[in-house]
């Protein structure tokens, strides 16, 4: 399956950002991609409320979601929608950071809500609080499609291996892990966090991200690490993108799969203990 991630630098305009995806889905699907992968909010990527409650919609109405499944089915092609950010009807107002994955017909077969939120204190003055404005999923989801079952995550999702050797025990063979993820964490624990999940399930890592400076209406600036990634099943980092917004296409071989469960068969070795 040739297979390609998106790495862009998305803005708090969604209309703006659909346009720029749109085109790179073309242009990925022109060079024979037949599943494109694109990075956690890709709509918007904004630190402001208002500017968030001004432009994002509910899932019936989004503009993006409607548009990008039109593209998909344009394209014959599957695509991963990493995440957007959506208004729900609850009633505290938080959003979901929600993933979809929708197939060459355009139809949605499976949407994941992020179940971790990033509250956290990264240095002294980078501190974000994500379950201020966005309220967690509760349910880990797999995608079945025709190149094998897909298990869908987000970003800080990465740092809770349970959810991910869950997926795997259900049957994953690929897991998604789109991401806007900090400039400090990523240089610090990335790379080391994905090939983790990879080597211990045995599945593809796939992990389209947002990345440079996000262009702002209001609210702080946001950075974000970049840095693309693809770690095959055995652990090693096929695709590195760097920090400049582009497409990386690859091939994902399902035999690379199983091999490395043939060789280290975890998953079959997993026992219940007791404690502590």
């Amino acid at each position: 399956m040739k297979t390609a991630l998106l790495q862009i630098t998305s803005s708090d305009d969604p209309g703006e950002n659909l346009g720029r995806v749109r085109a790179m889905m073309a242009e990925t699907a022109a060079q024979g991609a037949r599943f494109i992968l694109t990075p956690e909010v890709t709509n918007c990527v904004s630190t402001s409320t208002t500017r968030q409650r001004e432009v994002l919609q509910h899932e019936e109405d989004d503009q993006s979601l409607a548009s990008l499944r039109d593209k998909a089915a344009a394209l014959g092609v599957w695509l991963l929608i990493g995440s957007l950010a959506i208004k729900t009807h609850d009633s505290d107002g938080r959003f979901a950071n929600r993933s979809f994955m929708i197939d060459p017909q355009g139809q949605i077969v499976a949407r994941y809500d992020k179940i971790h939120m990033f509250d956290v204190q990264v240095t002294e003055t980078e501190t974000f609080s994500e379950s201020k404005n966005y309220r967690p999923g509760d349910k880990a989801v797999i995608a079945d499609t025709d190149f094998g079952k897909l298990g869908m995550t987000v970003c800080y999702d990465v740092r809770f291996p349970a959810l991910y050797a869950a997926l795997a025990q259900a049957g994953a063979r690929i897991l998604t892990v789109p991401a806007a993820f900090s400039p400090v964490t990523g240089a610090a624990h990335w790379e080391s966090l994905l090939r983790a999940r990879a080597i211990e399930t045995g599945c593809w890592v796939l992990a389209p991200a947002q990345t440079g400076e996000h262009p702002k209406t209001r609210g702080k600036t946001r950075y974000t690490y970049g840095h693309s990634m693809v770690v095959a099943p055995w652990g090693e980092v096929v695709i590195d993108a760097g920090t400049d917004p582009g497409i990386h296409i690859f091939d994902m071989h399902d035999s690379s799969v199983s091999e490395a469960r043939r060789r280290v068969p975890s998953l079959t070795h997993v026992r219940r203990f007791d404690g502590p």
